[in-house]
């Protein structure tokens, strides 16, 4: 019979270092891991600006048991952790059969009964990210901050309506199909026949106009913590959060957004976003202060 390493151990004195037992996750840390996660679903709060999620992001970044505890709690929740960062804080995304998904389709259902107003309110959503983050290269710097304002959002739509009115004229498509037709193709028809400011007559846009539309988006961003408000400027301008980076890199696959980019509206050249300056500005229905930043 062979003798056991601890029985060999035992007869001729060696020590040996027995490593020690990982400590048990305690219920105090199940709640600083809910504390943590719990943070993170108030897209407003900054780890700068609060003490105790500033110690428990520390926790996270150097606590691997307490990082899969919190991530383990997230996901429970029908969370995705997109990022943990001084930056971002714990940025998480919601999952579709989360309890916090906030589904566009409700969103849109809340802003307007019109079902084309709900899909308006989608390309709207859509325009923004295209906008802030223009580039793959955007996404991926993390340092990079996106600029926009309601009216250019509006103006880059318009602009992008009729590449795509030109796209199906050249390819002999009927320009008049059902306005419940899915894709861009029929999005364009359905904005662009949209007044772009309907103003009432105290000078107050409509909900139901272009830049109404644009305004409830960027609105529901900003209480949302992706953007922040910088001005009155153009309808209103805003920049971009670390938040609102993740989460755009988390949808920059979807064929809508990469349709969106590829018509060449927004080209760019140093990292500054650009709208091409249409040849028919005239035509375009766009408010006189529509603020596009154009650059030489």
């Amino acid at each position: 019979m062979s003798e056991t390493h601890a029985e060999h151990t035992a007869w001729t004195g060696d020590t040996v270092d027995v490593p020690a037992a990982p400590a048990a996750v305690t219920p105090a840390d199940a709640a600083d891991a809910a504390r943590l996660v719990s943070f993170g679903l108030q897209p407003k709060l900054l780890p700068a600006r609060d003490a105790e999620y500033a110690d428990l992001l520390r926790r996270y970044r150097e606590e691997a048991p307490f990082a899969r505890l919190a991530d383990a709690v997230a996901t429970g929740l029908g969370l995705v952790v997109l990022e943990v960062s001084t930056r971002a804080g714990m940025a998480v995304s919601a999952g579709e059969d989360s309890v916090f998904a906030v589904r566009m389709g409700d969103y849109a259902r809340r802003a307007s009964a019109e079902s084309a107003d709900r899909f308006l309110h989608g390309l709207a959503h859509l325009a923004v990210a295209a906008m802030a983050f223009p580039r793959p290269e955007d996404l991926a710097d993390d340092g990079y901050v996106g600029r926009l304002t309601v009216n250019g959002v509006d103006a880059f739509v318009r602009q992008a309506c009729r590449r795509l009115e030109e796209r199906a004229e050249v390819a002999g498509e009927n320009t008049d199909p059902a306005t419940e037709a899915p894709g861009l193709e029929s999005a364009w028809r359905i904005y662009a026949r949209r007044s772009a400011t309907g103003a009432t007559k105290d000078a107050r846009r409509l909900a139901g106009s272009t830049t109404g539309i644009v305004g409830k988006a960027v609105a529901f961003l900003t209480d949302s913590g992706f953007l922040q408000r910088t001005g009155d400027d153009a309808g209103g301008a805003y920049r971009t959060t670390a938040r609102y980076q993740l989460q755009v890199r988390d949808m920059a696959g979807s064929a809508a957004m990469a349709e969106l980019l590829e018509l060449g509206v927004v080209p760019v050249t140093d990292g500054t976003a650009t709208l091409v300056p249409p040849s028919d500005a005239d035509d375009l229905d766009l408010p006189a202060d529509a603020g596009l930043p154009f650059h030489a």
